[in-house]
């Protein structure tokens, strides 16, 4: 790898990635759609090239031998087409223009979420088809991507997908904020007062995971990517929670409560469409309030993954 380019180079993964390629001496360039932006890509080392995915070019990716995906409209709600436009037709707009440019290999940073339809996902693997109705927005149109990425692998472009597990570390930008503010704002709630099994992947681990997929990966194979052996969820987020100084919510909920209750505000909001965003909605009570385990002894087995951070020494970065 000579020079890679970065899509969400400002963001949670997009930072780490960019700080772990120049460390490896890599030249980078990185997607930037705003000045604020521009000047996080560019104090982290990487070229800022001035454009978003749905402006992106096969120029914009000239001497790029590897394309690292990581941009992506993460939000629990919002238009429904805004979801479509960023997570789909951006990366129609990417494969595109990294076909036209002689990109070499393309990894994308997907999600477990594109199997969530609402049910249980337990120490499921590669081999998990996609669900036929996935929850909307975030779930759904990340299920599209991804496909998009696997079907556009062959005739000199090599594609790979990275699934990471609940990414979570070192100055996050996306679950811990959010997290943090739900707690100040006393909207947050325990499901089944969190008993249930998840997997995590520290942002280290995604990066590591990502630098061996472009290096290794089989082209059109697909990863998960974990921490290891998977947590009771209540025990990490408040660890994630105290580690802010927040004190930890006893409140809960019944797992059927709470995701009818989010069903119906769903359902009300799109159909009336009322302002801001509903109270709770299915996503998080899916992924959150239920077993969601992994399994990745493919990226083991094949990439020779291994966690670089453990959960228990994230943890206590974060705690110190």
């Amino acid at each position: 790898m000579r020079q890679a380019m970065v899509t969400g180079g400002s963001g949670f993964v997009g930072r780490h990635l960019i700080t772990a390629l120049r460390a490896r001496g890599i030249r980078v360039k990185a997607l930037a759609r705003s000045t604020a932006a521009n000047a996080v890509v560019t104090a982290l080392g990487a070229e800022a090239v001035s454009a978003d995915l749905l402006q992106v070019t096969a120029a914009h990716l000239q001497d790029c031998d590897t394309v690292f995906h990581a941009a992506a409209l993460v939000k629990e709600w919002g238009p429904k087409a805004a979801f479509h436009e960023v997570n789909v037709i951006g990366t129609e707009r990417l494969l595109d223009a990294a076909r036209q440019a002689g990109v070499r290999r393309l990894v994308h940073v997907s999600t477990e979420s594109v199997l969530a339809e609402g049910n249980p996902l337990v120490n499921v693997d590669e081999a998990a088809p996609y669900p036929e109705h996935p929850l909307p927005r975030y779930p759904l149109t990340k299920q599209l991507a991804e496909r998009r990425v696997r079907a556009a692998n062959g005739d000199g472009l090599e594609t790979v997908v990275i699934r990471p597990r609940l990414i979570w570390g070192d100055n996050d930008t996306s679950l811990l904020p959010q997290l943090a503010d739900a707690v100040r704002a006393g909207k947050f709630m325990w499901v089944n007062r969190g008993a249930s099994l998840t997997s995590t992947c520290h942002v280290d681990n995604v990066v590591h995971g990502a630098l061996l997929a472009a290096e290794k990966g089989a082209p059109g194979g697909v990863y998960f990517l974990t921490d290891g052996a998977p947590v009771p969820i209540d025990q990490f987020l408040s660890r994630l929670i105290a580690s802010q100084g927040l004190p930890v919510p006893e409140k809960s909920l019944s797992f059927g409560l709470a995701y009818g209750v989010a069903a119906v505000c769903e359902t009300l909001w799109d159909t009336l469409h009322l302002p801001g965003q509903p109270p709770v909605t299915r996503m998080p009570v899916a992924l959150f309030g239920q077993e969601i385990t992994v399994d990745d002894s493919r990226a083991r087995r094949e990439l020779g993954y291994a966690p670089v951070t453990t959960l228990e020494a994230g943890l206590a970065r974060l705690e110190a």
